[in-house]
């Protein structure tokens, strides 16, 4: 088995799981030309999983519906993702092209957003969870975001974070603001750095990597607290409004 990240507009990824006569899972499709590409060099699609209904991780599905009408396509219950032949939600187990999976709920970008969990220790989790960042709250609240996060954090630290955009450097200046005396993230945007100069991807990061790095899934540290107090000018009434308020900081934030 390998991973391959085929890239999509600006800096979406299409993720492939592909064995060893390449049959490929095919991760958000946002664009259909990358997998066709890629079809014509030997992949070959054995299904697809949406974690959400957003163009830019499901926009291909017609194509490659019409490509191949028998594609298997795993998402979840939403009626804006029509082209879906398996609606799958949180706890349902399933086997595609040799590999199990498991979907876990995790509402807050929009609504009805999952991730698939492989047993073989990669996480799919679209916009959800970034390397050193988490997703805009389109649909859901604060409360519900933060339980989702906690939700994929509970997996094992070895686990490969594999989301849908390369953020990281981005994310990593507002993170490193957020918390600057955090050794593990200077090590981490470092790498990121060497990674990008170097035309690589940073991404798969592991859940390792990110509970010692991302401050949204550091919310109960006190670096965490005591940035977002003195952001409030007060302590935080509770720790979804310390989430809240480093969700809000995130989005008017300027490098």
């Amino acid at each position: 088995m390998r991973l391959t990240a085929l890239t999509a507009f600006e800096d979406n990824y299409i993720w492939a799981l592909v064995d060893d006569e390449g049959n490929a899972v095919i991760v958000d499709p946002g664009d259909a030309a990358p997998v066709l590409a890629a079809s014509e060099l030997g992949l070959w699609p054995a299904g697809v999983l949406i974690t959400h209904h957003h163009a830019d991780h499901a926009g291909g599905l017609p194509a490659l519906r019409q490509r191949w009408p028998a594609l298997p396509v795993f998402a979840p219950e939403d009626p804006r993702i029509p082209e879906a032949t398996e609606r799958v939600g949180e706890g349902a187990r399933f086997h595609l092209n040799g590999w199990d999976f498991q979907v876990l709920a995790v509402p807050g970008h929009t609504s009805s957003h999952i991730a698939f969990h492989g047993v073989e220790g990669h996480l799919f989790c679209g916009d959800t969870l970034f390397s050193l960042g988490c997703g805009r709250l389109f649909e859901g609240t604060p409360s519900q975001m933060l339980a989702s996060l906690e939700h994929l954090a509970a997996l094992p630290g070895a686990t490969a974070v594999c989301c849908g955009h390369e953020y990281t450097l981005a994310n990593a200046a507002f993170a490193r603001a957020v918390d600057p005396a955090n050794d593990a993230l200077r090590r981490r945007t470092e790498e990121a750095q060497a990674m990008r100069t170097a035309g690589r991807p940073t991404l798969p990061s592991t859940l390792a990597t990110e509970l010692a790095t991302n401050p949204f899934l550091r919310v109960d540290t006190l670096a965490i607290r005591d940035a977002v107090s003195a952001r409030l000018g007060r302590e935080p009434v509770d720790r979804v409004e310390t989430f809240a308020e480093l969700r809000r900081w995130k989005d008017g934030f300027r490098a």
